[in-house]
């Protein structure tokens, strides 16, 4: 099965939605999946008869976040530190190419939403839960930092003390939290989180569409201006985190079976 069945792209007038396509592993997303969502943004983001864009997964769940045995990744001890940058910054750069959408972007979530998840979930507008979904960053907890940009993003939605919690006690949010901390944006019934999604996309397609891009451009400048400082040592960091003993352990329990959620 090719990338393009892994994610699937379908249009409704001034709206798309992209859906994370591969059940069979939870939707984790491998380095193939995270390059064709950035060439998608990218097309997005030139095609004026867009106005809204919605990512979401299956009813069970939206992604269980980065494949790590995706073989690129899975090879990294055997490259060189400035091909090991180059691979880790992929996901970065489709989490920004998201971010820099002119359209208005939705997160659409049923079931759970994991680390990699959440890092593509915060790049986009807004965030929309079933009401039994969840999210959780586990990356602490396997040893990982958590990167992607993803601090900064979470630290302007919720603020420092809920972004620690999230993220250094590794807790789990569940829809009706997520919306109290402003994490997301509506919450729906079961099943009913992407047609929640499209009703806010259908109202931003009604509305003309240079002004809301250009408000859009300017909050996002405004609210992300220092988020390049916070987040451009991610990759390092995360170079540098796999190499302690203790990780490696770690990861082999990971790759031994456990589950990461």
């Amino acid at each position: 099965m090719g990338v393009s069945d892994r994610i699937r792209v379908e249009r409704e007038g001034r709206v798309a939605v992209v859906r994370l396509c591969r059940p069979e592993k939870k939707n984790a997303l491998s380095l193939s999946m995270l390059e064709r969502l950035r060439e998608l943004a990218e097309g997005f983001a030139s095609d004026p008869g867009l106005s809204a864009v919605i990512l979401t997964g299956g009813p069970e769940f939206f992604t269980a976040g980065v494949d790590l045995f995706d073989p690129r990744y899975a090879d990294l001890a055997n490259r060189s530190l400035s091909e090991k940058r180059i691979i880790m910054e992929i996901a970065p750069k489709t989490c920004r190419a998201w971010e820099a959408l002119p359209q208005t972007t939705l997160a659409a979530v049923e079931g759970f939403c994991v680390g990699g998840g959440l890092s593509l979930a915060v790049s986009l507008d807004y965030i929309v839960m079933a009401e039994s979904a969840w999210i959780r960053a586990p990356e602490i907890d396997w040893g990982m930092n958590m990167s992607w940009g993803t601090l900064p993003r979470l630290v302007r939605l919720i603020g420092p003390a809920r972004t620690k919690r999230m993220i250094i006690l590794g807790e789990k949010i569940t829809a009706s939290r997520a919306f109290d901390w402003g994490l997301a944006q509506w919450t729906s019934l079961d099943g009913q989180a992407l047609e929640k999604a499209l009703s806010v996309a259908r109202m931003a397609a009604e509305k003309p569409a240079a002004p809301a891009a250009m408000t859009k451009e300017t909050v996002n400048a405004l609210s992300g201006a220092l988020d390049p400082l916070a987040a451009h040592m991610d990759r390092d960091q995360f170079l540098l985190s796999v190499l302690d003993p203790e990780i490696v352990q770690r990861l082999a329990g990971f790759a031994g079976g456990k589950d990461r959620q």
